[in-house]
């Protein structure tokens, strides 16, 4: 989970992407990271928001401390706090300045993504982004308690939406279009293998709660973190089942936040940068992608699971973390400085 702000400032013109028809380099970093926050704030406000439904309904133990593990953040987390609460989970999540992955901290990494690209962005793009986090980085302890939680969490994600929904209207279909596509999607597979990875091990029954009521209703959790119960429901109606449900998430092309799906649409970005406008250095990327889809299309979910979950999620995690570097080693290199 890094930052993908641009703190240099130069007195001399920013590099020009060779072969990109005049896109400043900063716009095309800049473009991918701006998606990359704004999905992975809608992401953060759903599962808080589901995660403080399924505790409350259950008064189970796998709630609170599996947010924090599907971020990584044990080690921050607990240099703030002493104990996994829900207050401090949530503050930790929400207005914690400190924390890079907080929903504040993210809102202020998009605004200066947003406010780079304004060159680029329509009018109606802009005023969105500008209000919505303005509004998030105002946002205090007294915010987010019990009774406010799930009203802002709602409108969290309604103002990622509505953003997403701006973007597709008014962005030009250029390759900045393109790099926002990429970043988009490369969170979206991200945080499905993290939520996959760490809920099934955490939910997996022992036996004698199989098919239980508090079973189901975890399971039910797992789908509506991840925007996936409805259609989950309309294709397998009668099939809540852990493996369905690991199976849906990752292989169904027609969910659109599936592995498969966000696969797809990296694949499909990188192909127009290299084809239509002749990126050759797309080409490291892309092998990884198609390595990536050709493992999830050979495999069952019964193979999966059997040959080890945990693992196979491990692995994606660390190609998506790659596939990132290479776009970034390929397209904004860091600037080398040369001793006189």
């Amino acid at each position: 989970m890094g930052s993908g702000i641009m703190t240099q400032v130069s007195a001399f013109p920013p590099p020009v992407l060779p072969g990109l028809r005049n896109l400043l380099s900063r716009y095309a970093e800049s473009t991918m990271w701006l998606a990359r926050y704004m999905e992975r704030i809608e992401n953060m406000a759903r599962l808080i928001e589901v995660t403080s439904t399924s505790v409350q309904a259950s008064n189970m133990d796998a709630g609170w401390d599996s947010v924090i593990r599907i971020n990584a953040d044990d080690a921050l987390f607990f240099q703030h706090h002493k104990s996994v609460t829900e207050r401090s989970v949530v503050s930790f999540y929400i207005t914690d300045r400190d924390n890079p992955d907080s929903i504040v901290s993210m809102a202020r990494c998009a605004r200066e993504n947003a406010r780079v690209l304004r060159p680029l962005i329509s009018t109606e793009m802009w005023m969105h982004l500008n209000v919505f986090t303005r509004w998030v980085m105002e946002l205090g302890p007294d915010d987010t308690g019990a009774g406010y939680l799930s009203t802002l969490c709602t409108r969290l994600k309604q103002d990622c939406q509505t953003h997403f929904g701006i973007t597709e209207g008014t962005l030009y279909r250029d390759q900045a279009w393109l790099f926002y596509i990429l970043g988009k999607n490369l969170e979206r597979a991200d945080q499905i293998t993290r939520l996959i990875d760490i809920k099934y091990h955490t939910l997996l029954p022992s036996g004698a709660g199989v098919g239980s009521d508090i079973d189901m209703s975890q399971w039910t959790s797992v789908l509506r973190s991840a925007a996936a119960y409805h259609a989950f429901r309309r294709v397998l109606p009668e099939g809540m089942t852990p493996a369905n449900i690991v199976g849906f998430m990752l292989k169904n092309d027609g969910f659109p936040r599936s592995l498969s799906a966000s696969l797809r649409s990296v694949d499909c970005a990188l192909a127009s940068l290299a084809g239509e406008y002749r990126l050759r250095h797309c080409s490291p990327s892309q092998e990884r992608v198609e390595e990536l889809r050709v493992t999830l299309v050979e495999q069952t979910v019964e193979d999966i699971i059997m040959r080890g979950l945990h693992e196979y999620m491990d692995w994606i995690q660390r190609q998506l973390r790659q596939i990132q570097n290479d776009i970034a080693n390929a397209f904004w290199p860091p600037v080398v400085s040369v001793q006189a």
